[in-house]
């Protein structure tokens, strides 16, 4: 029975770096996709908050216009009655009868003005209504539209990287189970510190290639044998030497 051999650090860097390079092209693609995922969720969340209102809006459009022609009927009825009454008292045989008729005409004239009253107000308000669900209408219609450029954008995307993007991420899943679980742990963890998601580094022209702070000489010759991790003190990023690239096999 063969014994699996603990990987030396250089290995393990080596299957490190090897990782940082498919994650760093798994994050080109989504910065390619850019704000795109997150202005689409966005737009379809306002546009949700605005179908709501136009529906409130029209409702109350709806209703006002109904108040409205109840108040009109409510006139027309009373203008009926006037003229009736006005007829009754053209017969009336005592003074009883025509000021029993006088006064439910004046109930109608004052049923006619506060009729009258409530339609203005109604109607007033209705103005402000519409108006306001003009202006949602429009917003609406505009969020959409925006939608559509915003859908299209970022299906064109997916559709030109989406095979690329799926073979990278399988390709990473299986780097991961290369690695061991406790400086994977430490990789993915900073990773997540820098928005560019590099947990690993090479050194450049004497300094970290995550934050330019210069490295030692006595630590560069140290990263060099690939004896032992080393970090850098200021990012606390994974460092490799340069030439690591060159000893990679694609």
């Amino acid at each position: 029975m063969a014994v699996a051999t603990e990987k030396t650090v250089e290995e393990k860097m080596r299957d490190l770096f090897r990782l940082q390079q498919i994650d760093s092209k798994i994050d080109e693609i989504e910065i390619l996709k850019g704000e795109l995922p997150m202005e689409v969720s966005d737009l379809e969340d306002e546009i949700v908050g605005l179908d709501t209102r136009v529906t409130r809006l029209e409702g109350q459009v709806k209703d006002l216009k109904m108040e409205i022609s109840r108040h009109d009927n409510n006139i027309k009825e009373s203008e009926i009655l006037i003229l009736r009454y006005e007829e009754q008292m053209n017969n009336v045989k005592n003074n009883r009868e025509y000021e029993a008729l006088m006064k439910e005409t004046e109930m109608q004239r004052l049923e006619i003005q506060l009729s009258d009253k409530k339609a203005g107000s109604s109607n007033r308000e209705l103005e402000t209504k519409q108006a306001a669900l003009d202006m949602t209408l429009g917003k609406q219609s505009e969020k959409k539209s925006l939608l559509d450029v915003k859908q299209d954008e970022l299906k064109a995307i997916i559709t030109k990287t989406e095979k690329e993007e799926k073979k990278l991420r399988r390709s990473s899943d299986k780097q991961r189970k290369e690695i061991s679980g406790r400086l994977l742990k430490g990789y993915n963890r900073i990773r997540k510190t820098y928005r560019n998601g590099l947990g690993v580094v090479t050194v450049e022209r004497n300094a970290c290639g995550g934050c330019f702070n210069a490295i030692p000489p006595q630590q560069q010759l140290e990263i060099s044998q690939r004896k032992r991790v080393m970090i850098c003190e200021h990012c606390n990023r994974i460092l490799v030497d340069h030439n690591i690239e060159e000893d990679l096999v694609d």
